[in-house]
């Protein structure tokens, strides 16, 4: 298999990510130092600072140099209702992660999964919210289709319990889907993340969580990265 860094032009892969957030910024900054211990250039721009030349096949950076290859750290669901997000299809920058990604990253994939698989051991039953009502009786989790780290996630247990979290995924459609209790050690609720690339499993991590709804603040372990 090639190597990526004989795949990209010059070697380079752009890293970037919104203004603002030190989160966001920290995160790009660790991949760019992966990418640099490959043996790759790894210059960063904002995303707001990225431009579109009239004529170029690629989009530029600050100094109009082409974007060939670039990681980003922003939705591709906020990207397509943007003009920025129009050049996407026109110009031959390099995307990771694909744009083809907002298909498996977009929570509306869930209800049409189990409309095509129902009874699949891997899937849990799923239904599109239409007027507030849903096939599933108590004992579910209500999620908007675009949410990240638990914001407007709410759900019931069959037993009647309830929790939710906020956020500002309020203008969503919604699905809902069949109540899955997560394993408990001790006081906390633990959940396994997993990274597959093409079929290969590459790493883990585990979060826990004294409510039912992983957060953004919730404890994260990176258990393997392969």
């Amino acid at each position: 298999m090639a190597h990526l860094g004989d795949r990209l032009e010059n070697r380079t892969l752009y890293f970037s990510c919104v203004k603002g957030s030190d989160e966001e910024r920290a995160t790009v900054s660790y991949l760019q130092d992966i990418a640099l211990q490959a043996g790759l250039q790894a210059p960063f721009i904002y995303t707001e600072d990225i431009g579109v030349a009239q004529g170029a096949e690629h989009f530029d950076d600050l100094d109009d140099q082409p974007i060939t290859a670039l990681f980003k750290l922003y939705p591709w669901e906020e990207m397509a209702v943007e003009e920025f997000g129009e050049a996407v299809t026109q110009l031959n920058t390099h995307w990771f992660e694909p744009p083809w990604k907002a298909v498996l990253s977009n929570k509306g994939i869930l209800p049409l999964l189990w409309e095509k698989f129902e009874g699949h051991p891997n899937l849990l039953p799923a239904y599109f919210e239409k007027d507030s009502h849903s096939p599933l009786e108590a004992g579910w989790v209500r999620k908007p289709f675009f949410s990240r780290e638990g914001s407007n996630i709410s759900l019931i247990t069959p037993s009647g319990q309830q929790e939710s979290v906020g956020g500002p995924y309020t203008d969503n459609p919604w699905k809902r889907q069949a109540y899955h209790p997560l394993p408990r050690f001790g006081d906390k609720h633990a959940l396994i993340g997993s990274w597959v690339g093409g079929d290969r499993a590459c790493g883990m991590g585990i979060r826990e969580d004294v409510g039912r709804i992983t957060k953004d603040t919730s404890c994260f372990i990176p258990h393997a990265i392969i």
